[in-house]
Formats: C-alpha cells, structure tokens, sequence
C-alpha cells in the first residue's frame, strides 16, 4: 500500500514560517554584530594595558636600577660599543633628583608667599662689609666755617696809605686806597649791616656797621649791590668806581670808632685781624 502523500501547506502556513526564518536571520545578525563590537573595543583595550604595563616595568626597572646604582651594588650600563650612556645616566639622575626633591618636601621650590630676607649685619638689610669707608663715613658735616674778617677786595696792594698828605685832600689821606680796575667786586670785611649814601667828596659809598658800633666805610662805588641790609664777611655788596673826588677807579676804605672820633688806620686793624692787604 502506498504512504499517503503529506498534505500540502497553506499559503498562510508558508508567510508564518517565512517571517520566523527572517526573525532568526536577523536575530542571528544581531548577535553577530554584537560580537564584533566587543572585539572591537576589548582588543585596544587590551592593547593598551600592555603598554601601560610595559611602561609600568621599564619605570619600575629604571628606579630599581637607579636605587641600585646609588647603593653600588650594579655597575653602569654601557653601550654596545663599551662605553657608559651618559644620556642614561642624566636622566636617572635627573629622575634621582626628583624623587629626593619630592621625598624632602619640595624644599628647593619657591611659595609665592616667601618674602626675601635684607641680609644680616645692619638695618635694612645693608652689608657695611660691602660698602666703602666713605659711604660708611657719615655725610652730616659741618658746613666750612666763614671767614670773621675778609678782604673789601681780592686784589692786595695800595696805593695811597693812612695819612698821606696832597692837594685832593684837605688836611690828611683818611684811609687806605686799593688801587684795582672799574667794576671790581667789593667785599664786606666782617659781619653786620649795610646803608648806603652819596657824599660830594666820597662820591658813592656804603657803610658797614659792625656788631661792636665800628664802621668800614667804602667810597668812590661805582654801584651798589646791596643798598641795606644784614651781610656776611666775604659778601659782596657794592662795585668800584670813581665817584666823587676821584682822579680815576680805585676803592678808598676807611675804619671808624664807634664813639664816632676820627677815623683810623686801617692797616694795622687788617694786620691785628691776621691779613695783609699790601
């Protein structure tokens, strides 16, 4: 008897199992996919430990070998040629120098808050062992010390003398004459005040009073500097001249007592007061 032949699917039978083959191939698909993802990402991942590891050794290696080498227990590498690494050999120094560096605190750097400290010996920081003895010296000197009588001119000599006698005067030379050009500087002698006048005979003059009523009476001026006032030995206050009863520039100087009596000499009050006009 002849098996009986299977029946026949139907076309509803055929789009089921058509649709449940295609979930299965993309299923499949998927987990294909999925796969190749994570090899994707574990094989760099995995390559990259290993040099992080490699990495990690040689590090290890080096500082061990650094160690070793400060204790003198290994000798220095050398090249194939023989001879030492220096490039080696500085930069395990160098790292040797780090560790130290970092294993003291990191004394060698610098906080932005470190002041610098003035050097010791002097306040502020001044080192007198570096200066020299006229810095050290102190500078607060007494001014030079002003002359208690000066010259009424620079230039020395004279001519007429005290109580010569000639027709310009009436009865006898009453001072001294400094016989100097025009326009040249007078000087008060000592300290004290001035005024100034105009005699027929004298012509221009200014009178120096002195402390003690003595006064220096200068004549024959060209100009005044100083017409009144406080002076100091050595100032100069008026120029020469020929004013007056003058036969030509020349400074007549005259010294009076203060109780007012004739004039006198005023030679040897120069020579007492340790100048020498002549």
């Amino acid at each position: 008897m002849a098996p009986e032949a299977a029946p026949r699917p139907t076309r509803a039978e055929l789009r089921v199992a058509a649709r449940e083959q295609s979930r299965a191939q993309r299923r499949d698909a998927a987990k294909a996919a999925t796969r190749t993802a994570l090899l994707r990402v574990a094989l760099p991942s995995v390559a990259a430990l290993g040099v992080a590891a490699a990495a990690a050794v040689t590090v290890q290696g080096e500082a061990d070998q650094q160690r070793a080498q400060a204790a003198g227990r290994i000798p220095e590498q050398t090249t194939a040629a023989g001879a030492p690494d220096n490039a080696e050999a500085q930069r395990a120094e160098a790292a040797g120098a780090a560790q130290q560096a970092l294993a003291s605190g990191g004394g060698a750097q610098a906080s932005r808050g470190d002041a610098r400290q003035p050097l010791t010996g002097t306040p502020g920081g001044a080192d007198p062992a570096g200066q020299s003895a006229a810095q050290v010296t102190t500078t607060d000197q007494a001014p030079p010390e002003r002359p208690r009588i000066a010259m009424p001119v620079a230039q020395h000599g004279l001519g007429e003398v005290f109580g010569a006698a000639g027709t310009h005067w009436a009865k006898r030379h009453t001072g001294i004459d400094f016989p100097v050009d025009g326009g040249t500087a007078v000087m008060a002698v000592t300290d004290g005040t001035v005024r100034t006048q105009w005699n027929p005979s004298y012509g221009y003059m200014t009178i120096l009073k002195m402390a003690d009523g003595t006064e220096a009476w200068y004549c024959h001026l060209r100009s005044y500097k100083i017409r009144k006032g406080t002076v100091k030995a050595g100032d100069v206050i008026a120029f020469v001249g020929s004013s007056g009863n003058s036969t030509g520039p020349h400074l007549h100087f005259e010294i009076r007592p203060a109780d007012g009596g004739a004039p006198v000499d005023p030679l040897p009050w120069f020579l007492a007061q340790g100048l020498d006009p002549r």
